[in-house]
């Protein structure tokens, strides 16, 4: 299909799907788009790759490593690779930290975090995602002001890709309920005070009454990573 035929297939999408649940959704994704079809994951948990399996047993799941993870989250990903019915594939920045810090200088992430994200995140997952049509994140509504408008399928003009959110309904008690009910994994680091899991030097603890996004670039006027 060329990209304004995904556009309109997405858009009609966005409308039709909207009141369907998640497994429909993917099971969606998996008939129109089969092996061009893939899911990302942070690794705060295991709950979309883990939905995806269920509707497209095999699918491709990328993780990006940044080379800036916690040990928790890298542990989560190989759990996920070794018991879930996933073709587990992880992304690689095109300089190590090393070498991105004999680049530009070291902590690049606390002085130019914009510039990190994008050597580490978003130009890695551009290459990564070159062989799909569509992928599916696991972004919700609830999480943020800037994530409300979260459609269950949509064009990412960017990337000329169909994006699937099946879970941006969601609340974060129907994600606990799916992860209760399912044994699905998570990230151990969500018990110990952190709301959403991304690089360690740019992840703290939420305080109580914060929103679930607020450990992220703290202090900063950053919100996202540029992947969304």
């Amino acid at each position: 299909m060329t990209p304004t035929d995904l556009q309109r297939l997405a858009e009609r999408a966005g409308r039709d799907l909207e009141a369907a649940s998640a497994p429909e959704i993917l099971r969606w994704a998996a008939e129109t788009f089969g092996s061009r079809f893939c899911v990302t994951s942070s690794m705060e948990d295991a709950v979309v790759a883990h939905l995806a399996s269920r509707a497209f047993p095999g699918v491709d799941v990328v993780f990006l490593d940044t080379g800036y993870h916690f040990p928790e989250t890298l542990g989560t990903r190989d759990a996920v690779a070794a018991v879930m019915d996933v073709n587990l594939l992880t992304l690689m920045p095109r300089q190590t930290v090393a070498e991105q810090d004999a680049a530009y200088g070291p902590k690049l992430h606390d002085r130019d975090p914009d510039l990190c994200c994008r050597l580490r995140k978003v130009e890695p997952l551009e290459a990564g995602l070159t062989q799909y049509d569509a992928w599916a994140t696991g972004l919700r509504r609830d999480e943020s002001p800037t994530r409300a408008g979260t459609p269950v399928v949509g064009w990412d003009a960017r990337r000329q890709k169909v994006k699937v959110s099946p879970i941006a309904r969601w609340t974060q008690d129907d994600v606990d309920a799916y992860v209760t009910e399912h044994g699905v994994l998570t990230n151990p680091l969500l018990m110990d005070g952190y709301a959403s899991v991304g690089c360690a030097p740019c992840t703290r603890r939420v305080l109580a009454g914060e929103d679930a996004r607020a450990g992220r670039w703290a202090g900063t006027n950053k919100t996202e990573c540029g992947l969304h």
